[in-house]
């Protein structure tokens, strides 16, 4: 289902149900390449990192290349280099999340971020719209809170983080409150029924400029132990000698694993879409295993969307993507603009 890469339109198409091959967006840095806007191009500076946040030093390893580097096996490890990544890069003073919760890949994340900007901007005439009056909801915004941070600082997009587990609320909600002029830009809010993502989470008067969502990509908790063990298997890093951490970055089992796995996730994802259709300008979701992309796209032709866009992205040997769909036409997103925007 690939097509020819192809830089996003710069101008809204005309409303179409979803084809069997929707378009599909290569990243503009070349292949392996992380977005041009992306702050973490390059070798990353260690000792600014560690003048910035000196806990930082007890962890820097020489890496098989000769270069500075972390040991990415190990989660306090990942842990500190995260908090001196924000710390250097956006100014984030205060994060820590619980033991044993998911702690992301921040460059990985920054780039989904500056792509769905792009993807906003072929709504806006080809200019990112930023600030206060762009709202984003991130379903599943987790303990570590971490797209709200980086949007917000990146565009002063106002942020709204759902997740089903009250701990994770929490964790999000003390990060935001201990750095200055966040509480007003994120709100956390607690979905109550884990069956459920937009229901019983909106009010009926609420407008997104977007949403964007990490699913848990794995079934079962055996499926995600397999899946990081391969995953240090290929790197070269399972050493029988060593006892490694099952899972490379933490996670909660509501973080890595569900029923049925993304496919499932996502599946429920569009459907419940569609009942908050004119909430939201641009749906979108992660989806890290490319032969999930057919039955995403059958979802959506199901579900009526009028347009859709697969944005491949890259971050070294690492392909990703995410898969974004709307249910207002030229016309409805032009009056959004004006409406919200201007």
């Amino acid at each position: 289902m690939s097509l020819p890469p192809k830089r996003p339109s710069r101008k809204p198409t005309a409303p179409r149900p979803v084809a069997s091959k929707p378009a599909a967006t290569k990243p503009d840095a070349g292949k392996g390449q992380l977005h041009p806007r992306n702050r973490h191009q390059g070798r990353y500076d260690f000792p600014a990192l560690i003048k910035a946040s000196p806990e930082l030093a007890a962890f820097v390893i020489i890496n098989p290349y000769g270069n500075e580097s972390i040991d990415f096996a190990n989660p306090a490890a990942v842990k500190v280099f995260n908090r001196a990544l924000l710390k250097q890069f956006y100014g984030i003073a205060q994060w820590d999340i619980p033991a044993d919760y998911l702690c992301p890949p921040i460059p990985g994340r920054a780039d989904y971020l500056h792509y769905l900007a792009d993807l906003l901007a072929t709504s806006n005439a080809g200019e990112i719209p930023r600030g206060a009056k762009v709202r984003a909801l991130d379903v599943g915004v987790g303990a570590n809170c971490i797209y709200p941070l980086l949007g917000n600082r990146e565009y002063d997009w106002h942020f709204l983080g759902s997740d089903t587990a009250a701990e994770a609320i929490a964790s999000a909600t003390a990060i935001v409150q201990s750095n200055p002029g966040l509480s007003d830009a994120i709100e956390l809010r607690q979905q109550r029924d884990s069956a459920h993502i937009f229901q019983g989470l909106l009010n009926n008067d609420e407008r997104f400029d977007l949403t964007l969502c990490n699913p848990p990509f794995h079934a079962n908790a055996e499926e995600a132990s397999s899946g990081s063990k391969r995953k240090w298997r290929n790197l070269g890093k399972l050493d029988p000698k060593r006892k490694l951490p099952v899972l490379n970055f933490g996670g909660q089992a509501a973080e890595l694993w569900c029923k049925g796995g993304e496919a499932a996730f996502v599946s429920t994802l569009i459907k419940e879409s569609v009942q908050v259709g004119q909430q939201v300008l641009w749906f979108s979701s992660l989806i890290s295993k490319a032969s999930n992309l057919p039955g995403v796209y059958t979802a959506l032709k199901q579900a009526g969307a009028l347009q859709v866009q697969t944005v491949e992205m890259a971050q070294g040997q690492k392909q990703s993507r995410f898969v974004a769909w709307t249910f207002q036409s030229p016309e409805q997103q032009q009056a959004w603009r004006q409406a919200r925007w201007q």
